[in-house]
């Protein structure tokens, strides 16, 4: 059952700026969201993590890179708040005894784009931002302490994988089953040829989806660094399409992504030709979250018929080029 803003009773006296703010619940999908408007008129969202996903440490290091990034760009990315202890990181117990992890952030504002709207110039946004994190990314020193998880082929294609298993997730039947156990042993292949360089492979955002932008007339900003690890560069695009892998806009969409990007941060041509290999993954691991998260509005959202168009997707995988 997702939280209500009842079980936060314990969590609104760790920060100063909630105290007397009005709060409701804007977002649950992996962690749960809460909008919190305050006397005075400001407005902040509190991030109320799942319990056993993110470690302490994972999370401390997400906001390490945040801080950073803040200092050292200036792209448009959330700002923590820390709690009356100082501390960007507070802890709470609800009364039904679950401890949670939470975060509060200054409010941004914005709205979701819908793949209905006319996102090329949207996505020529993502590849910049792409290019600049991933610069960013690989000159900073990162601290002693840091830890994110390691979005690797084994990580999200195997049994275990960190989103569950794509292989029991809702549709996949004996011959989509089929489908896909051939594309996966090919996606290995190929990425295990490509390697991990320091070139290709580093900290990433790694969710940069339509759900995680807020625009506000020309202001694009990029929210829930929650998921962020060492991946694949490419894989940042393949995020972007997350869930809409298929639609006819696609081939457009990378067409700008990839101009942006390389104004700042040239690819190789295998870098390019890889983005195909980074797609598929992607969908794969998006398969095993429906399986595990059916429980939330955005699993059930795209649960119909996912699995059948991860199979179509592999198919033109295991066939050539995803977009001719």
């Amino acid at each position: 059952m997702p939280l209500q803003v009842s079980d936060l009773d314990n969590a609104i006296p760790l920060w100063d700026e909630l105290t007397g703010a009005e709060a409701r619940l804007i977002n649950h999908s992996e962690n749960h969201t809460f909008l919190f408007c305050a006397p005075h008129g400001e407005a902040y969202c509190l991030r109320v993590h799942r319990p056993d996903y993110q470690s302490t440490a994972n999370i401390e290091s997400e906001l390490d890179w945040l801080e950073a990034l803040h200092k050292q760009t200036d792209l448009i990315i959330p700002e923590p708040i820390g709690g009356s202890n100082g501390k960007l990181l507070q802890n709470f117990s609800t009364a039904a005894g679950e401890t949670h992890h939470a975060v509060l952030f200054h409010f941004i504002a914005g709205h979701e784009p819908t793949p209905e709207s006319n996102l090329v110039e949207l996505f020529s946004v993502l590849g910049d931002y792409a290019a600049r994190l991933h610069e960013h990314a690989i000159g900073w020193k990162r601290p002693l302490a840091f830890e994110r998880q390691a979005w690797t082929a084994e990580a999200i294609l195997d049994p275990d994988g960190l989103w569950g298993d794509w292989r029991v997730a809702p549709g996949v039947t004996a011959d989509i089953h089929a489908v896909l156990d051939r594309a996966q042993s090919l996606l290995r292949r190929r990425l295990a040829d490509y390697g991990t360089g320091t070139d290709r492979y580093g900290l990433i955002h790694a969710d940069m989806r339509l759900g995680n932008l807020l625009v506000d007339g020309d202001q694009v900003c990029l929210i829930d660094f929650d998921d962020c690890g060492l991946c694949w560069f490419g894989y940042d695009f393949a995020a972007a399409i997350s869930f809409h892998e298929t639609h006819k806009a696609v081939p457009a969409l990378k067409a700008a992504w990839l101009e942006a990007y390389q104004a700042t941060r040239p690819l190789s041509a295998l870098d390019v030709e890889m983005l195909d290999s980074m797609v598929l993954l992607r969908r794969m691991a998006l398969l095993a979250w429906i399986g595990s998260h059916i429980e939330t509005g955005l699993a059930q959202t795209h649960v119909n018929g996912f699995a059948q168009g991860t199979a179509d997707l592999a198919q033109r995988y295991l066939r050539g080029p995803i977009w001719p």
